[in-house]
């Protein structure tokens, strides 16, 4: 039943609750009582311009967004300064100023997403030691404020013509309330996200305010209650699989709703324990699922991403048990690791990545899930990658998307035998005749894609993509790319009006007839883009990611077969498309 919090990354995520209930706890009966609750819901979001700018100028990201949610806050206390506007329009005014700021830096300045995931739904699995000094620090100040401006922000928040009469400086103690909330909300980013802070920040002081009116015992109820839902959601997480920021979050607002209703059926005492206990039967039913054991004789290895799990199957066969991290159909530059990769990862002797920080996230999920687990960087082994598109990086960034040349699957497959079979000797002649085989299926692939493209002028053979993931696959195959709407090193960038605007023009000079939309992503981009220009974007390719089981990109053979023939009917106005022989 606890067997969860014997592992190193519960562990670690338990003490940043822990330390993280103390400003949550106490803070929140200030913002509940001071009616702050949008505002602490709105400071975590404001921080996206912070984490932009550290993120494509190299410093820090609780820095940057610390300074991003000072200023905000600064920016809302300035504005709500008379009192006919209120806090709320303020909030609201400095917070829209905030976001298009950091989308205009995340799209058409440093060209990325800049940790968009991280901001909105935190990573309480991969929680660090810095995290953990940050929330000690934001816990050390909070505790440190409340003992000395308490009784003030009490006054002040009940009346505050009489508070400034008396000389209590309601303005300054507004604008220290605020800058600590904000500080403390940022310490929180990592493990709850800005989208679901109020899980820890503001329903667990309603769920005490509900039975209790004494404020110590209201803060103090509140921290207990934010560290015990943080305790059952991490829990419940690795029991269930699921992402444990939103699984606090649902336990949070589980144990409200209980408490509310049994609140309002009832005397205002008994309720609270039965409610509390009602939620956590509930949670502990729910949670029970059984872990699966390991296969005998198989060996244990992890794949960061569709395309390298599929590699590793081919090549490994039964002789391997393969847990795929990424799933098809989604990105692989956005990832909320589950607490199942996590412990996978702990397991594995072998932990296969695509590289060329496509999945450098992985390098941390290593690291925190205590694994001695051989890393094998699969991009590392192609023998000639092409440059990165990304601004702001150096020129040995290169483009993550290796896979699209058949040529580079080859030497990745190559690789993935030679690690086989160093950490498996017993079952070398299966590797080597496995890997044997499916390097000729990959040369059969290759040929074919390639008398399709050479029956295709090279004039007509145009690319414009919605993500710029195809740029060895063109190289290969003499293919012009005539544009992309977002770089290959990142998915999360908005287009500007500009871009799709030169795009566009530049479709209608090169003679295009198709706009290429890709699987993982909206098509909205390239269906708009095809429609200004006349051009169509019904056939869609796949880049990052693999297709579901049952569809036409399900392994790599079929992706880049997929590919292949969507391309020649692009190019050819659907006449033609491009069969390859198995």
């Amino acid at each position: 039943m606890l067997e969860p919090f014997q592992l190193p990354f519960v562990q670690r995520g338990l003490i940043e609750v822990a330390i993280l209930a103390v400003p949550a706890g106490l803070l929140g009966t200030w913002i509940v009582l001071r009616g702050l609750a949008f505002f602490s819901h709105a400071v975590g979001t404001a921080a996206f311009p912070g984490l932009v700018l550290a993120d494509g100028l190299g410093f820090a990201a609780p820095l940057g967004a610390f300074g991003a949610a000072a200023l905000f806050s600064a920016g809302t206390a300035l504005l709500s300064r008379r009192e006919e506007e209120g806090r709320d329009a303020a909030v609201a005014i400095v917070l829209v100023g905030c976001l298009a700021a950091g989308t205009i830096l995340a799209s058409d300045v440093f060209g990325s997403g800049a940790n968009v995931e991280t901001l909105l739904f935190g990573s309480l699995l991969l929680v660090d030691d810095g995290d953990i000094a940050l929330a000690a620090v934001a816990a050390g100040a909070t505790v440190l404020a409340s003992l000395l401006l308490g009784h003030r922000w009490l006054a002040t928040g009940f009346d505050p013509g009489s508070a400034e009469a008396l000389g209590t400086g309601a303005r300054g103690l507004e604008i220290v309330l605020l800058g600590l909330i904000a500080f403390a909300i940022v310490a929180a980013l990592s493990t709850i996200g800005a989208l679901l802070v109020a899980a820890l920040f503001v329903v667990p002081a309603l769920t005490v305010r509900l039975f209790v009116e004494r404020m110590r015992t209201w803060q103090l109820a509140s921290i207990a209650l934010v560290a015990v839902e943080g305790a059952v959601g991490l829990w419940l997480s690795v029991k269930t699989d699921a992402p444990p920021g939103a699984t606090i979050a649902v336990v949070s607002g589980a144990v409200f709703a209980l408490a509310a209703m049994a609140r309002s059926l009832s005397a205002p005492r008994r309720p609270a324990l039965a409610a509390v206990a009602l939620a956590a039967a509930a949670l502990l039913l729910a949670g029970c699922a059984g872990g699966s054991g390991d296969e005998d004789g198989q060996l244990d290895v992890v794949a960061t991403t569709t395309q390298v799990g599929d590699f590793v199957r081919e090549v490994g066969g039964g002789a391997v048990a393969v847990d795929q991290i990424l799933q098809p159909n989604t990105d692989p530059h956005e990832y909320e690791p589950r607490p199942s990769d996590v412990v996978a990862t702990a397991e594995a002797e072998l932990v296969f990545t695509s590289g060329d920080e496509l999945d450098e996230w992985i390098g941390e999920v290593v690291s925190d899930s205590g694994s001695e687990a051989e890393v094998v960087d699969l991009g590392a082994a192609v023998p000639e990658r092409l440059p990165g598109e990304r601004s702001g990086e150096e020129a040995s960034t290169y483009d993550p998307h290796w896979w699209h040349d058949p040529r580079n699957a080859e030497a990745a497959v190559r690789e993935i035998e030679r690690s086989l079979v160093a950490a498996d000797p017993a079952h070398r002649g299966v590797f080597e005749r496995r890997a044997a085989a499916y390097l000729t299926r990959l040369r059969t692939l290759d040929a074919g894609i390639g008398r399709c493209m050479e029956s295709v002028p090279a004039a007509r053979r145009k690319l414009v993509t919605d993500h710029g993931a195809f740029g060895y696959f063109a190289g290969r195959y003499g293919i012009d790319v005539v544009g992309a709407v977002i770089p290959s090193q990142a998915t999360q960038a908005q287009p500007s009006a500009k871009d799709l605007s030169a795009l566009a023009g530049l479709v209608e000079r090169e003679g295009v007839e198709a706009v290429f939309p890709e699987s993982s992503l909206s098509s909205k981009v390239a269906e708009a883009i095809a429609a200004q220009t006349g051009t169509t974007a019904e056939y869609t390719l796949y880049g990052d990611t693999l297709g579901p089981e049952g569809s036409d990109g399900a392994t790599y053979l079929q992706m880049e077969a997929a590919n292949a023939d969507a391309m020649l009917r692009g190019f050819t106005g659907g006449r033609r498309g491009c069969r390859i022989g198995s």
